[in-house]
């Protein structure tokens, strides 16, 4: 299905320069002259290299679809994740670099999605939001509290997010595992 440049959002899989390519980032332009121009940060999903590129409106880009299948983490070993399919109950082994930073969030037992081109993995997405323990907190400094502060705070899984002060060692939380951010307590 084509597609026009301007029309690229973050997670779009698109057909580049031989390549297949998700967005990651991107950012719309319009200069004082000149016509807009969609500015998108490209990652390869076949050997993970980034590009920034610039399309306009006039240019026209393949967006590809991929089939989904569900899956369910099982264990990591060393730096390969060990998945299963949900049907098939066949395990399928992937480079853990494929997830990205998303990674540290698996869990096990955790249900996932994994996109596939003609039938070979391109990658794993992982629920929005997950629910984690806070195990390290920094103290709140008293009289910092008059606009909202955010505070350092380490997950059980290793990860850094930034917390509102109310927050304390032993909560759960909920976070967005893609922007990395605290999105409210866990009930």
């Amino acid at each position: 299905m084509k597609i026009s440049g301007v029309d690229i959002r973050p997670g779009n899989i698109i057909e580049y320069e031989g390549g297949i390519w998700r967005a990651v980032k991107i950012q719309h332009t319009q200069p004082g002259k000149g016509g807009a121009y969609m500015q998108v940060e490209l990652k390869n999903l076949i050997d993970g290299r980034k590009n920034n590129v610039r399309f306009r409106s006039a240019e026209t880009v393949e967006r590809i679809r991929l089939d989904t299948k569900d899956f369910q983490f099982l264990f990591a070993d060393g730096d390969m994740l060990t998945f299963m399919d949900k049907e098939t109950y066949e395990q399928i082994s992937l480079p853990a670099d494929l997830l990205g930073d998303a990674a540290a969030f698996l869990q096990d037992g955790m249900d996932v999605v994994m996109e596939l081109h003609e039938e070979r993995p391109i990658s794993v997405q992982l629920p929005d939001q997950i629910e984690a323990t806070i195990v390290e907190a920094d103290a709140v400094v008293k009289g910092q509290t008059a606009s909202s502060s955010y505070k350092p705070a380490i997950l059980d899984n290793g990860v850094r997010v930034m917390v509102p002060p109310h927050i304390s060692s032993g909560t759960r939380i909920v976070v967005d595992v893609y922007e990395q951010t605290y999105v409210r307590r866990a009930d």
